[in-house]
């Protein structure tokens, strides 16, 4: 009986030694593809459009729906654009 768990506890970590290493080696390409296609093959952003907000009504006022497009700008470098903005109440 002893000499079971001894090769039952073998198998464990050498199992669980096994998919920690398998799963290392996906992520680590995954991150190192994902670079090498950020650098290499960038995705090209179209010229950013006027100031122009886009139309809400006057459900929310000006200054608001400017600070929201202002923060997405931030947030996401430039790349986000607000398409439209809906008050519920």
């Amino acid at each position: 009986m002893n000499e079971n768990i001894q090769t039952a506890i073998v198998l464990l970590t050498v199992g669980m030694i096994t998919i920690f290493v398998v799963l290392s080696l996906v992520v680590l390409s995954g991150n190192i593809l994902i670079r090498l296609v950020n650098r290499y093959f960038p995705e090209h952003a179209p010229p950013p459009q006027s100031a122009s907000l886009p139309s809400a009504g006057s459900a929310i006022p000006p200054n608001t729906l400017a600070a929201i497009v202002a923060a997405v700008d931030i947030v996401t470098g430039g790349k986000g654009k607000v398409s439209a903005v809906k008050k519920e109440i």
